[in-house]
């Protein structure tokens, strides 16, 4: 029976779950990204994102009030207060805590601490605390605290507010968002244009060489990126361009050119030679068979490159690097900052899955947008 014409064949449910697994492995973590950007640092050091529904067990390191906030009771000085509130802190409660980084498990909730001539500390389950000495405290910051406690799930926006709409410039999301779209955009727009000219002249125009060129362009496409990055620079500073936004629009014009036209003239070499034909029968021109008809049916194939250009350049860094001048910050785009930020926040991992989700939202919505473009494009032209 497995032979006979229309059954299913036996790989179909292996061919099903491979797909289903694939998915679930580019799921996952984008999941896990977008809950560890609403995170706390001391949630994700002490937990994985698979447990952030879940009452947790966390060490924090909190401070008492300063010695200004003292009061005198009788021959006694007294600092007293809450312990989650003064550090504004969700409340949670105390299973042990300590006054030393290496006795954070010192004292259970209601023990008092003997803390020398800096008096005796009191620290309850809920966080209420009271430090008390015989003569006044000095200095201008409260003492640590070394709590470990059970902290119900606690999601923030304060990652957001930080990575995009930081003060500092080394800090800041939100620049290198709009940079990153000044880059974007018109270096997927440019080559589009172009690429749809050459597709129409390679694949309905009668010229020498066409076949020449044809084969060039696909020649084009294994030819390294890295190979091209310096003598292209060397190019832009000896006629002028130098570094900035029209040399790295030229650059991903110039990289993303081949694919471009190689897609969009096996799309458009597919199309209805009648249709063709019967407009030039009735008088249009080249251009007007261009944009009138070949542009309208061609669509599916511009979506199709538009969504590979798009992504490659938002996600792109090396040709940044080498196009744009980031010294100042003014041009820098996103990737580019999320490598600064791995330097100078190496620790904050919030601040990073922060600024990564950030980043692949956009091309996330973008996809999502036109993928139903994307099949239909790819496979243009493959068969006749």
């Amino acid at each position: 029976m497995s032979s006979i014409a229309g059954s299913k064949s036996g790989l179909t449910w292996a061919v099903h779950i491979s797909v289903l697994l694939l998915v679930l492995l580019w799921l996952f973590p984008t999941i896990g990204l977008l809950i560890s950007s609403f995170r706390t640092s001391d949630q994700i050091a002490t937990s994985g994102w698979w447990d952030a529904l879940f009452t947790q067990e966390q060490n924090m390191v909190l401070r008492a009030k300063p010695p200004k906030a003292q009061n005198q009771e009788g021959a006694t000085w007294v600092i007293s207060g809450n312990i989650f509130a003064d550090n504004d802190e969700s409340p949670a409660t105390i299973s042990v805590w300590g006054t030393s980084s290496r006795e954070i498990s010192k004292y259970t909730p209601g023990e008092t601490a003997d803390l020398g001539d800096k008096g005796k500390l009191t620290v309850e389950a809920n966080g209420d605390y009271r430090l008390e000495n015989t003569t006044e405290f000095s200095g201008k910051r409260g003492g640590r605290v070394f709590v470990t406690a059970t902290a119900p799930p606690k999601f923030t926006l304060d990652n957001y507010r930080t990575v995009l709409f930081s003060g500092s410039t080394t800090d800041s999301m939100a620049k290198a968002f709009f940079n990153t779209l000044t880059v974007t955009i018109p270096a997927t727009i440019i080559p589009i244009v172009i690429a749809a000219f050459a597709a129409y002249a390679l694949a309905w125009m009668r010229f020498p060489g066409r076949a020449l060129l044809i084969a060039a362009v696909v020649g084009l496409l294994v030819v390294p990126l890295q190979l091209a990055l310096i003598p292209l620079l060397r190019l832009h500073l000896a006629i002028g361009i130098g570094k900035g936004y029209l040399g790295v629009w030229l650059a991903h014009t110039g990289f993303g050119l081949p694919l471009a036209i190689y897609l969009l003239r096996n799309y458009m070499v597919g199309l209805p030679r009648d249709i063709i034909e019967n407009a030039k029968v009735d008088g249009a021109t080249d251009f007007q068979i261009f944009t009138r008809i070949i542009l309208p049916l061609s669509f599916p194939a511009l979506a199709s490159f538009a969504i590979f250009q798009f992504l490659w350049t938002w996600n792109d860094l090396l040709v940044a690097k080498v196009f744009l001048i980031d010294a100042t910050g003014e041009t820098t785009v996103m990737t580019n900052q999320i490598v600064e930020l791995l330097g100078t926040r190496g620790g904050n991992w919030e601040i990073l899955a922060t600024a990564a989700f950030v980043s692949i939202a956009v091309p996330l919505a973008v996809f999502f947008a036109m993928q139903r473009y994307l099949v239909r494009g790819l496979l243009a032209g493959s068969v006749k």
